[in-house]
């Protein structure tokens, strides 16, 4: 018999309810706060064997999930007994998304058992949040990097990301961007309490940044404590760039510190990189050509705030060691949503990264391409990326036209947060030749 246990909150504690919505892969795209919104509103309702849940023809209530129990959809059409299989539905599985309150287009019916989870069709509007990141905040609202970030859900697991005007672009989509995005679509199709912990990327072709990129998430594995989401980036039908990345609940574990942060200036006494390029556009000990070009190019301000460590008088042809450490942290205050505070350090991490593995062979009139080819990070401790952390990188080796760098990064406590590394294509540019053919391969 249909029975109804009115708000489910009554009768189940919150954190049990929101940790099964987040399996639900219809809500995994919604922001934290979002889940416990619904959380709060959902009921119960049971059913006995054999039982309909919902008649054809007839209105929903809203859209059902399945907390214990198995059903079945029936519809007025003759099944396959082989195909039956693909209309059972058990736990974490839904119905009733996009018919509101429409008639039912099928009967479902009890194959057991049966506890659902429903939510009112006058609170769906909790399914369709402004932002991935946060269901209160206009997105106008939001620091730039967070829309940088910001993903259209398409299907489950297909994402539309673009390159926003005043993002960073560095004549193709920035390899940052690919990070970020890349690591916000899988984040979004993970119970939200299992945060990622490591990513493997490889940036494979150049992207169009006047083009939207497509990411599809493909959900390799979902286990009790750790989850696996492999990521492509698509334009044109082509696979651009492709991730791995690995997400874990959090627990009690063993816990041991024995990396330091080198002793640095704080970052409140140091430099913005807007105070240190007006410094060098005045500053007589650099030379004449090099501050007339500086002057000369728009200036686009990143969404980023870096304030080096150790500024000096060097430019881009000035040999110095292989290592560099600096201050950074997102512009404005993000949301307060882990997964995206990750994604936002995967994101900055390679703005200045690869270019520090060309500091021992800069040199007068040397020019260079540079385009990274696969990186790799690994989240130890909580972070926030609106607050200060300090980037510390040094390059051990190149070789055959590839630069190598890892890093660490550390959070004003002095705490390690993030390892990394990351190997790139580094090349002495050619001479154009106006009578050379063009090139066919971007390496």
């Amino acid at each position: 018999m249909d029975t109804e246990s009115g708000v489910v909150a009554n009768f189940f504690l919150l954190p049990v309810v929101i940790e099964f919505l987040g399996c639900v892969p219809l809500l995994q795209r919604l922001p934290s706060s979002s889940l416990r919104k619904i959380a709060e509103v959902v009921i119960t309702k049971h059913y006995d064997r054999g039982e309909f849940v919902v008649h054809e023809g007839g209105l929903g209530d809203g859209i059902y999930f399945i907390w214990e129990g198995e059903a079945e959809v029936v519809g007025s059409g003759t099944v396959e007994e082989e195909s039956r299989l693909e209309f059972q539905l058990k736990r974490y599985d839904y119905f009733g998304h996009g018919i509101g309150a429409s008639v039912q287009q099928a009967n479902v019916i009890a194959l057991s058992k049966l506890t659902c989870l429903v939510l009112p069709n006058e609170h769906c509007c909790l399914l369709q949040p402004i932002s991935i990141w946060n269901a209160d905040k206009a997105l106008e609202a939001c620091p730039l990097v967070e829309l940088i970030l910001h993903l259209e859900p398409i299907e489950v697991n297909i994402f539309k990301g673009i390159t926003l005007p005043d993002a960073p672009k560095f004549g193709k989509v920035f390899g940052g961007q690919f990070l970020g995005q890349a690591l916000a679509a899988a984040s979004k199709t993970v119970d939200c309490l299992k945060i990622v912990h490591s990513l493997h990327a490889y940036f494979l072709l150049v992207g169009d940044f006047n083009m939207p990129i497509i990411y599809e998430v493909c959900r390799i594995r979902d286990g009790k404590s750790f989850a696996t989401r492999r990521v492509d980036a698509i334009q044109k039908g082509n696979v651009i760039f492709t991730m791995l990345a690995s997400f874990q609940k959090e627990e009690e574990g063993f816990d041991h510190l024995v990396a330091t942060m080198p002793a640095v200036p704080p970052p409140d006494m140091l430099l913005s990189l807007e105070e240190l390029r007006d410094r060098r556009l005045t500053d007589p000990r650099l030379p004449r050509t090099y501050r007339n070009k500086v002057a000369a190019k728009a200036f686009i301000p990143w969404p980023i705030e870096i304030r080096f460590c150790e500024p000096n008088n060097s430019t881009n042809q000035t040999k110095s060691p292989p290592s560099l450490r600096y201050w950074f942290r997102a512009k404005g205050k993000l949301s307060d949503d882990q997964a995206l505070h990750r994604c936002v350090v995967a994101y900055a991490s390679d703005l200045i990264f690869l270019s520090v593995s060309l500091n021992p062979h800069r040199r007068k009139g040397l020019k260079t391409t540079s385009v990274s080819l696969d990186h790799s990070m690994w989240f130890h401790r909580p972070l926030r990326a609106d607050d200060w952390l300090l980037f510390v990188i040094a390059s051990p080796a190149a070789y055959n036209a590839r630069g190598f760098c890892a890093a660490q990064m550390f959070n004003r406590k002095g705490e390690l947060v993030v390892s990394l590394t990351q190997e790139g294509l580094i090349r002495e540019a050619k001479s154009k030749n106006p009578n050379a053919a063009v090139a066919v391969s971007k390496l």
